[in-house]
């Protein structure tokens, strides 16, 4: 009798633990793009935490891009575009506008730091 109380309560934890997971969803990280400039320029995330990365401008059309980890993605303006992502290994990764947006382009990055 008390070695099933005892394997109820674990199934039972751990089910409730799954469940709480599934609730929360993936972290959503807002990154917005205007000309020579990506605001917030640092994020975060934990490792094996999902994250949609939302991006989005108000003045042109812009790339993202975080070549480490194989990410790109347009940014239209008055446009969402989401980027879902589960970092699998810790770092400070880059990430750049890739369409020319005139001078100072070049400066237009940042970074998304994953942490343990």
């Amino acid at each position: 009798m008390h070695r099933r109380l005892v394997v109820a309560l674990l199934l039972g934890s751990t089910a409730g633990g799954a469940a709480r997971l599934a609730a929360d969803g993936p972290v959503e990280i807002h990154i917005g793009a205007k000309r020579f400039e990506f605001h917030p320029n640092k994020v975060a995330a934990r490792l094996g935490q999902p994250i949609v990365l939302v991006l989005t401008t108000e003045d042109r059309l812009h790339g993202f891009k975080i070549p480490d980890l194989g990410i790109r993605a347009d940014i239209v303006p008055g446009q969402q575009a989401r980027v879902p992502l589960t970092p699998d290994k810790i770092g400070r990764f880059a990430f750049l506008c890739d369409v020319f947006c005139g001078d100072g382009h070049e400066d237009m990055e940042g970074v998304l730091v994953v942490e343990a």
